[in-house]
C-alpha cells in the first residue's frame, strides 16, 4: 500500500476529467505515471485495444458520469457489487474500477518486458459487464477519518509492544521514498476532490507504511512464531480500515454526486 494504485490514479483523474476539470493530455500523463503505456480492451464498439484518450471519451459516450475504485481481498469484496465473474477477476488483480452511470468494470492486467533495469510496463485494462448495486463495505469520508484515527493508534501500539523496528536501512528507505513523493506535489488525487478526501487519503497511506515496515521489514523483536502470529492478527483489522478509507477518499465525488452535495 506504499505506492497509489493504478485504480486510484485511473478513478480519481478519469473523474477530473469527465467533469471538465482537467485535460484528456493531462489526465492520461497522470493515470499512466511511470508506466510505458495503458490501453483498454472490450470497449462496447471497439475490437481491438485503445488508447486512454479515445476509451474515456467513449465511456462518457455511454454514459459514464463517475469512477470508482474497489480494492478488494480475500474474504473482504470491498467496493465490488458483482457479478461474480467480475468479482474473481477483480480479486485476483486486488485492485478494479467500477463505472458510474453505466454498468462497466475495468480490471488491470500488467506486463513487464526488458532487462533488471530497463523494465518497461504495459497495463491493459480489461472492460467487463458488472452489477448496479451498492459497493460493499465503503465507509464514508468521515467514517473512514474516525476510523484511521484508532488505527494510527493501533498500528503504533502493536509495532511498539512487539518490538518492531523503525529504523535500520529498509525502514529508512522505504520512509524517505514516502516522504520524498509527498514532497514532490500536494495533490494527492485529482482536481474536484474535497480537502477532507486529501486528508483521509495521506492518513491512509501513513498507515499503510506502518503495516508495511512491520509486515515487510524483518522480525524486529517478535522472535517467536507466537509472536509473529500475534503481530499479524494485530495488524490485519488495520490494513483493512487503511484499505477501506483509500477506496472512500477516491470514490467521495462519486459519492457526494449521489447525495446531491456540490
Amino acid at each position: 500500500m506504499l505506492s497509489e494504485p493504478r485504480s486510484g490514479r485511473l478513478a480519481a483523474w478519469g473523474n477530473a476529467l469527465l467533469a471538465g476539470l482537467a485535460s484528456p493530455d493531462d489526465t492520461v500523463h497522470a493515470i499512466v505515471g511511470d508506466d510505458a503505456v495503458h490501453r483498454l480492451e472490450g470497449l462496447p464498439g471497439e475490437s481491438a485495444p485503445v488508447g486512454l484518450t479515445l476509451a474515456l471519451g467513449r465511456l462518457r459516450t455511454l454514459g459514464v458520469t463517475g469512477l470508482r475504485v474497489a480494492l478488494p481481498a480475500p474474504g473482504h469484496p470491498l467496493g465490488l457489487s458483482g457479478p461474480p465473474e467480475f468479482n474473481a477477476r477483480a480479486l485476483d488483480a486486488e485492485e478494479a474500477v467500477i463505472c458510474y452511470g453505466a454498468a462497466f468494470g475495468l480490471v488491470p492486467e500488467v506486463y513487464e518486458a526488458g532487462p533488471d533495469g530497463d523494465v518497461h510496463v504495459e497495463v491493459v485494462w480489461h472492460c467487463l459487464p458488472v452489477r448496479e448495486a451498492p459497493p460493499a463495505d465503503v465507509p464514508s469520508l468521515s467514517e473512514a477519518e474516525r476510523e484511521l484515527a484508532e488505527a494510527l493508534r493501533e498500528a503504533t501500539d502493536v509495532l511498539s509492544r512487539l518490538d518492531v523496528a523503525g529504523s535500520g536501512p529498509v525502514a529508512e528507505a522505504a520512509i524517505d521514498a514516502y516522504r520524498a513523493r509527498a514532497e514532490r506535489g500536494r495533490e494527492v488525487l485529482a482536481p474536484g476532490y474535497p480537502p477532507r478526501a486529501v486528508r483521509v487519503l495521506e492518513l491512509a497511506q501513513r498507515v499503510g507504511l506502518l503495516v508495511s515496515l512491520a509486515t515487510e521489514n524483518g522480525h524486529g523483536g517478535a522472535v517467536s512464531a507466537s509472536e509473529m502470529a500475534a503481530r499479524g492478527a494485530a495488524l490485519r483489522p488495520v490494513e483493512r480500515t487503511a484499505r477501506r478509507a483509500l477506496v472512500a477518499a477516491y470514490n467521495s465525488v462519486v459519492e457526494e454526486r449521489e447525495r446531491g452535495v456540490g
